[in-house]
């Protein structure tokens, strides 16, 4: 039985890989970066602006994105999500992860903490890998990058955000963030409180356990669609506004816990 749920969230996942939107907009993922640059170690920010220079890990968060653009990067685009079936168990969810061989952000998340740690690497190398992983890292934390495989990660959803024509996913990268109306080092500042308790609980969970606490978050949303072109209102951003701020603030955290095992 257990290789048969397998092999469907296999096959699931092949028959939608080339096809995902962004992953947060610009705001998103300038969050998660800005909240992970105040836990930096001194050393971990010293070795990060060797690499990065003048630039913030606000302002590289974007690039994996901006260079889509650019048809010859095209073979990235995998790298940003990892779609699963409904219903899946924690045990289930990571037997997939540890045994999907084809592109996805788990195993390339992985593949650039591994790249990090290679003292070797030319200054272009480690900064393709650095920006790449700053990016993935707020990719994952947003719930609809590990969404369904049948509907593109909530891609084609219809929805209606107040008046205006959106889908689930784009709720998610932009609608809900840029509803707030605050700068990201506005946002970033509203939301960062958290204990030490609350981090060092937060640092102990795995990357498995990252995708799977989003799988669940997708699950929900998934569950508070009733019909087409559902109409999305204050309601939503009153029921939804905590998850979100949860969402940014972890990952900035977790994207700050491993930036300091690697350099710090």
């Amino acid at each position: 039985m257990k290789k048969l749920v397998f092999k469907m969230v296999l096959c699931s996942f092949l028959a939608y890989l080339p096809v995902q939107a962004n992953a947060w907009g610009l705001l998103g993922h300038r969050i998660v970066a800005q909240i992970a640059e105040s836990y930096l170690s001194k050393k971990a920010k010293k070795e990060i602006y060797k690499i990065l220079g003048n630039e913030s890990l606000a302002m590289v968060s974007n690039w994996p994105d901006f260079i889509k653009s650019d048809s010859t990067k095209k073979y990235l685009d995998p790298w940003h999500y990892v779609n699963l079936s409904p219903g899946l168990s924690y045990d289930s969810v990571k037997h997939f992860l540890e045994t999907a061989t084809h592109d996805n952000i788990y195993n390339k998340i992985n593949l650039l903490v591994s790249e990090l740690y290679n003292k070797n690497l030319t200054p272009e190398q480690k900064q393709f890998n650095l920006k790449f992983l700053i990016h993935l890292i707020g990719d994952l934390h947003q719930p609809m990058h590990v969404g369904r495989p049948d509907d593109r990660g909530g891609n084609s959803v219809k929805v209606k955000w107040f008046a205006a024509s959106s889908n689930l996913h784009r709720v998610w990268d932009e609608d809900l963030i840029e509803f707030q109306q605050l700068s990201y080092t506005e946002y970033a500042k509203a939301i960062n409180f958290s204990t030490k308790e609350q981090r060092e609980t937060l640092k102990a969970k795995s990357l498995a356990d990252w995708v799977f606490s989003s799988y669940q978050v997708a699950g929900e949303i998934y569950a508070d669609i009733s019909e087409p072109d559902q109409k999305l209102y204050y309601a939503y951003n009153y029921k939804y506004l905590n998850v979100l701020n949860r969402q940014l603030l972890e990952g900035g955290i977790h994207l700050a816990n491993v930036l300091n095992e690697i350099f710090g």
